[in-house]
């Protein structure tokens, strides 16, 4: 049974104390290479629009397959050898798979900008996790920015990965990070992805479905653990709830806004809204109440929220993973 459990606990460890070290070639680098180069190789400008549709969908399987071939492939060279070195190999991917530190620390990059009064540099360090233009924020849109991020990459980052470890093992967890890799690369509705990213951004949609709304009422919960330990009282697991039940689908996307309107309710600010991607606003509706105006401190709450969800979602999947092996043992 400890075989079932060592690699989620031992890559979250790694996670909390190395993070995403950018010396280290990650995976999904490679993934984002492959998708680069197929992208190439299969789009024409002049295909017809079903013809890209099907291009898209053939390289979504050729990344699936070569993704979940390779790390099916290493782990069972690695277990072939011994339990310890295959234990080893699955303990770092986990670790590749689980994003709670570098997304603490490239948000507190945007933090501690903002304490220094440099806007300019703020607005560079949020360029680098956010999709949307960046040169006109000001203080509140800058925070604003960084925290949405936060909050709903803790489904994307951890939650969604650590979900499919337990059915599918490291493995899957790739296979996941893939889908979720070709739709922030392809799964654009402009003129060059609209039909050729189309089922990239679909599947991304499907695979998100569940982890999405867990993570949610996860992320309520340790609302409530923080509210009972914590001495800052902006914390409400109430209004938690009452936003994320309201303003859930407040998102083009239907799996974006869970978390999102629980960290605005839990922080009792008001996210989203209207922004400009690409010089061009997009008109967005608003999530949660504007109770208090956003301030630099939530992006340190925000990501205490991220940590304690975090450590909730780790201990849900060790649970689970025991059940499964003891139903396994019990046929």
């Amino acid at each position: 049974m400890i075989y079932y459990i060592i690699p989620v606990i031992a890559g979250w460890i790694l996670d909390l104390i190395i993070g995403d070290p950018h010396c280290i070639y990650h995976p999904v680098r490679l993934i984002g290479w492959l998708i680069g180069k197929l992208d190439k190789m299969l789009y024409k400008d002049t295909d017809s629009n079903r013809k890209k549709y099907y291009k898209g969908m053939l390289l979504w399987v050729l990344v699936m397959l070569a993704t979940g071939g390779v790390t099916a492939a290493g782990l069972y060279i690695f277990y072939r050898i011994n339990v310890t070195a295959g234990l080893i190999a699955e303990s770092v991917m986990c670790y590749q798979l689980i994003a709670a530190k570098s997304l603490k620390d490239e948000s507190m990059k945007v933090y501690y900008r903002l304490k220094e009064n440099n806007i300019e540099k703020a607005r560079y360090a949020v360029s680098m996790i956010v999709g949307r233009d960046t040169e006109k924020l000001d203080e509140t849109g800058i925070t604003k920015a960084a925290v949405e991020t936060v909050a709903e990459n803790t489904s994307d980052g951890i939650a969604a990965p650590l979900f499919y470890i337990v059915f599918f093992g490291a493995a899957g967890g790739f296979m996941y990070k893939a889908v979720n890799t070709m739709d922030s690369m392809i799964g654009y509705k402009n003129d060059k992805y609209m039909y050729f990213g189309r089922f990239a951004a679909k599947s991304d949609d499907v695979v998100n479905f569940i982890p999405a709304r867990l993570a949610s009422w996860i992320m309520i919960a340790a609302t409530g653990v923080v509210q009972i330990f914590s001495k800052d009282k902006k914390y409400n697991m109430k209004d938690a709830l009452r936003i994320y039940r309201r303003d859930k689908h407040n998102h083009s996307s239907p799996n974006s806004a869970h978390t999102e309107s629980v960290c605005a309710g839990a922080l009792g600010v008001r996210l989203a809204g209207d922004n400009y991607y690409f010089g061009k606003l997009v008109k967005k509706p608003y999530i949660g109440d504007d109770s208090r105006p956003v301030e630099i401190e939530d992006i340190k709450r925000a990501n205490i929220l991220l940590y304690v969800t975090t450590f909730l979602c780790i201990i849900m999947v060790v649970a689970v993973r025991i059940i499964i092996f003891l139903g396994r043992m019990c046929v």
